[in-house]
Order: structure tokens, then sequence, then C-alpha cells
């Protein structure tokens, strides 16, 4: 499944090589500019159905992501599972929940995420589910980058492709990378 959906990065030209700052702040010689892959219907409705069927055996009552990256993917896996999808925004620079979204105490939640590398956005979108009385029931995402090194989450964490991509802290490129000019095509 994993060789599966990389064809597809690849074939929609959402796997990007150059010179990327990554929201973590870590730099890469690699991207999954996941909305490219995402803005094809059909192929985000395969995608996220595949990773729906990773977490359908979990208990869940809703799923939940953090914006702008997981929006898409966090509605189409919740619509898999026929369950409700919210989403945390950013205000202030951090994730809150807006719009009048509401966490029950006791809510079951899967958090969805596009593309994990170090999972900062995750990890403060499920201390939002826990600071309203919610629960986490598993992470769930299309892409993990961490090369093993994802935090522990106090929960399952799935994903359809791992990958162990090369990321450098901004003071220890290497000059072939550091030659390359820098783009930073993720979300903000």
């Amino acid at each position: 499944m994993s060789d599966q959906v990389l064809d597809l990065f690849r074939e929609t030209g959402a796997l990007l090589n150059g010179h990327f700052v990554l929201r973590s702040g870590l730099h890469s010689r690699t991207f999954f500019q996941c909305a490219l892959l995402l803005q094809h219907t059909k192929i985000a409705e395969h995608v996220c159905g595949l990773l729906a069927e990773k977490v359908r055996r979990i208990e869940c009552d809703s799923v939940i992501s953090p914006a702008l990256g997981g929006l898409i993917v966090g509605h189409e896996v919740g619509r898999h599972l026929g369950q409700r999808h919210i989403f945390a925004e950013k205000e202030n620079n951090q994730l809150v929940l807006r719009r009048g979204f509401q966490i029950a105490p006791g809510e079951r939640f899967i958090v969805v995420e596009d593309v994990v590398t170090r999972g900062g956005r995750v990890q403060e979108t499920i201390d939002i589910v826990r600071a309203h009385g919610g629960k986490v029931a598993a992470v769930a995402t299309i892409v993990d980058r961490s090369g093993g090194t994802v935090p522990d989450f106090g929960c399952e964490f799935v994903s359809l492709v791992k990958l162990n991509v090369e990321t450098f802290e901004p003071d220890k490129l290497p000059p072939d990378l550091a030659a390359i000019p820098l783009t930073r095509p993720g979300s903000k």
C-alpha cells in the first residue's frame, strides 16, 4: 500500500525535491505537498479511505484535525468512518477550537493529519482535545516522515507511508543543500 500511495504522490506532482523548510523548522531535500495530491477528489477519496480502513477498528466518536494540512484528510476520514469531523485552527499563532465546535467530556477522537515529521501540530490538537475533557484514541496520518522519531502521543499512531527522509537543523546543512535556493511550500 505504501508504494501505491507514493506513486500517487509522484503522479500528481505532490512529492517535491529541492531545499525546503518544514513547519518544524528542519530543512529537507524532500517535501510532501499533500494539497497537490488532495486537489484530485477521487484520489483524496481513495487515499483517505485507505487511512480510514487502518483506523476503523479503533472506537471513536469523532475525528479532529489541525488546520490547514489536516482539513481535507480529516474530513474524508470522518466521512469514511461515518463520524463528524471538527478542526483546530490558528489564532495568535496557536491552535484553538473556534466556529462553535464542541468536545463533550469523554468523547473519543482520532486525530488526523496529512504529514507528520516532529508531530508539533498533532500534539497541540491532542492537548486541545484533552483540555476539553475528550480522549484521543489514535493519531492517523498519510505520511510519517519522522524516521521513527515521532513522539509518543500516548495512543496508537497509524500511517499509510513511513519514510526516513533526511532532515537537518538550520545550522547543520550539508553544502550541497545549502547551495539550493530555499523554499517554504507548506502551510504556516
